[in-house]
């Protein structure tokens, strides 16, 4: 039996970020490492996946998925300075190395699937364990230089996306990203 959900009735008033926030992907990869954990993958996402590496679904789960309790988790690897990246995290090396004098240049880490990323790192950062409190949020913005900065996001649209069942329209971070033809 399958029962219709209840639209959300959260009051605005309520809501510590009822003013909406801000956040713009910079692209630093801080939100694809740290300590072990998951990146969960629908079986769509799969095929989506698949048809962007040029692969079958089912060698696309061999080489780049695992299996927890019956779902789907990209892999990750160790990074050299110890923490687990997802096997899609991509460092760019700046085109130079400084000389004396010069401000270095940070490497840059980037998704290798950006345009495919599944459903959880395409509603980063609105996840419901970062909407719980203001705390919560200021404790992510340390790690992630593009909460509170750049594109404003209302209650509503926070909403939609912290609920998303598919590939929202218009992921935080990307504008112009549309689901591919499957």
């Amino acid at each position: 039996m399958e029962l219709d959900v209840i639209p959300s009735t959260e009051p605005k008033g309520d809501l510590w970020y009822k003013q909406g926030l801000k956040f713009t992907c910079t692209c630093c990869g801080n939100c694809c490492t740290g300590g072990p954990g998951y990146v969960w993958i629908s079986e769509e996402e799969i095929r989506r996946l698949a048809v962007h590496l040029k692969l079958t679904p089912e060698e696309t789960v061999e080489q780049h998925c695992r299996k927890i309790n019956g779902k789907f988790s990209l892999k990750e690897s160790r990074s050299i300075s110890g923490s687990w990246d997802c096997a899609f995290l991509k460092e760019i090396k700046p085109p130079r190395t400084s000389r004396k004098g010069e401000a270095i240049v940070q490497a840059k880490r980037v998704c290798g699937i950006y345009e495919v990323r599944p459903l959880q790192c395409r509603t980063w950062p609105f996840w419901p364990e970062n909407l719980e409190s203001k705390a919560d949020w200021k404790t992510e913005t340390r790690k992630c230089p593009g909460m509170d900065t750049g594109t404003h996001y209302s209650p509503e649209r926070i909403h939609q996306l912290r609920d998303a069942q598919d590939w929202p329209e218009k992921p935080p971070g990307s504008g112009k990203t549309k689901k591919p033809k499957s």
